[in-house]
């Protein structure tokens, strides 16, 4: 596989995610790195316990058995293990303890039913899984089906499940088992293993080598200028002279963006800070948290994340001054709710995000009082638009809509899929690209307009309309707590636009005043034919609509 001239070779850089922890923590051993509650753990001793962590995979067999250069970019040389867990220090340990043992960690979505369980399962062909007790019913009926499961380690929660059959406890394992000072060295090719959303489809596991999610989405390279972290030394020298940023991380840690944000803190010396309520979004124990922890930057996942929180803050007295800045990513912040965040806390910047699980962290921007911006990205230094026919790469100011696409650091391909792995890294022109399926233009002062997610763009009556940008133009309307936009087949259009809507508790909209509105801020043809009104928006547990669900519940509509 070629790499781009300017890519530096990783065969020669010893740079790996556990590392560049390393590094951080030992320049700052005793900087608390995960605050949740009363449960309080500094840098120090989550490395130790990833240490023992590790330790144990490697008594148990686990590890990496054929090296990166004997593999194509589908193929997989190492054992894989499944976190199955709510947000806490179980879950930073389980990914760098994985790191540690040569073990390639990959997501578990907490919210899937035993069918979607079995199939992720099985794709992954995961040979060790840590999981919390409250999951242990769903697992329970797949162990039998599943030979190549052989490590089960259960998290203890509230639930009181026992555990499962051939399980063990993941206290007693750190407990009782020593660092191992023979851990074999982790290498820049080992396995970070990502799995898709699924919203739209089957979730694919996207695979990437430690240096390049490093350099890609986990603070090792600067998406301004393109310079890179050259050495574990820099990271230390980096991470002590942060002061140090107490960072609330609300997505579930099974989401990628969320995992990049824990790695990222934890490689620069940041706090992490997770909520007590692990299960769902509590807005009263956000705000609690906030105020109580100082917090300074709270990451959300869009409205649906986002509005109940700043509901909460606009109705409670409690001293949010610590916050200044909102992070949001993989969902839609609408600008009528950024404008009400702005309003409601003093001098808060809110920053949106925009990245893959295939591409990492792509482009941004930036909104505060008197500008609030959406829609339109400030490039990363990687970041560009491929031509339609992927046949070139477009230069800004080019007039027409082409593939949002990343260029150096990205992933190797997708487990088991030759096939979808050569059509989303085309290479051009001898340079290896990666497109996750955006629509986007470049515009000529070089910033991007994004467009939206290709496979649910709605084609009625020759016309493209993006779901996304109906989304926007609805969800600021008072009487509407969240929407998602669909098509669904019409006999004159070929596809008609279909919106469902959650009202806001105690209001009855109506169909007709919601399209009205909408009508103020895109074209008549963009305009649904139909509202759909539901109690909730089913979402994934990190806040992107379930477009699935919400095409079922279009063609089923009157």
């Amino acid at each position: 596989m070629s790499r781009s001239a300017t890519e530096p070779d990783i065969s020669t850089t010893p740079l790996t995610l556990v590392a560049a922890a390393d590094a951080a923590a030992a320049a700052l051993p005793d900087r608390e790195l995960v605050v949740q509650g009363e449960q309080r753990h500094t840098y120090a001793q989550i490395a130790e316990r990833s240490h023992r962590l590790a330790g144990y995979l490697r008594e148990r067999g686990l590890g990496c058995h054929t090296e990166r250069s004997g593999l194509a970019g589908h193929e997989v040389g190492q054992d894989l293990l499944g976190i199955y867990a709510y947000n806490g220090h179980e879950f930073v340990e389980s990914l760098i303890g994985s790191f540690r043992a040569r073990v390639a960690p990959f997501n578990v979505n907490y919210r899937y039913v035993e069918n979607e369980l079995r199939q992720l399962l099985e794709d992954s062909g995961a040979t060790a899984l840590i999981y919390h007790a409250a999951f242990a019913p769903c697992l329970a009926p797949l162990i039998a089906d599943l030979p190549r499961l052989r490590v089960l380690i259960q998290i203890a929660d509230d639930s009181g499940n026992e555990l499962l059959p051939g399980a063990v406890d993941y206290e007693n394992v750190l407990a009782e088992a020593a660092p191992d000072p023979d851990l074999p060295e982790p290498s820049p090719d080992d396995l970070y293993v990502l799995y898709t959303g699924g919203t739209t489809g089957m979730p694919k596991g996207v695979l990437w080598r430690q240096y390049d999610i490093f350099m890609a989405a986990c603070g090792g390279r600067d998406n301004n200028t393109g310079a890179v972290v050259q050495s574990a030394t820099e990271v230390g020298h980096r991470a002590a002279a942060n002061p140090g940023v107490n960072l609330m991380i609300l997505p579930p840690l099974i989401h990628g963006a969320a995992q990049w944000a824990v790695l990222t803190a934890m490689t620069t010396g940041q706090t992490i800070i997770f909520a007590s309520v692990t299960d769902h979004v509590d807005p009263e124990d956000v705000v609690r948290t906030i105020e109580r922890e100082k917090v300074s930057i709270v990451i959300v996942v869009g409205d649906a994340v986002a509005r109940p929180i700043l509901t909460a803050i606009e109705t409670t007295s409690a001293d949010m001054s610590s916050l200044v800045a909102l992070a949001n990513g993989g969902a839609v912040l609408s600008p009528a709710l950024k404008q009400r965040w702005i309003d409601a806390i003093p001098n808060l910047v809110v920053f949106d995000a925009v990245g893959a699980s295939e591409t990492g962290a792509q482009m941004h921007h930036v909104s505060a009082a008197g500008l609030v911006s959406t829609g339109t990205f400030a490039a990363g230094v990687d970041t560009c638009v491929v031509a339609e026919d992927f046949g070139a790469v477009l230069e800004p100011g080019h007039d027409g809509i082409g593939w949002l696409a990343q260029r150096r650091f990205t992933p190797l391909g997708y487990k088991g899929d030759a096939a979808k792995t050569a059509r989303t890294f085309p290479t051009i022109d001898g340079c290896r690209y990666v497109l996750p399926g955006d629509r986007a233009r470049h515009l000529a002062n070089g910033s991007i307009e994004l467009l939206g997610r290709d496979a649910v763009t709605i084609n009625s009556g020759g016309e493209k309309i993006f779901v996304e940008e109906v989304e926007m133009a609805i969800s600021s309307h008072p009487d509407v707590a969240d929407v998602v936009v669909v098509g669904r087949p019409s006999e004159r259009w070929g596809q008609e636009v279909v919106a469902i809507v959650a009202p806001e508790n105690g209001t009855d909209p109506d169909p007709a005043a919601i399209i009205a509105y909408a009508a103020k801020s895109i074209a008549r043809y963009k305009l649904p034919k139909v509202v759909v009104f539901r109690p909730a928006i089913v979402r994934s547990p990190v806040g992107k609509a379930d477009y699935r669900w919400a095409h079922e519940q279009a063609i089923t509509a009157d």
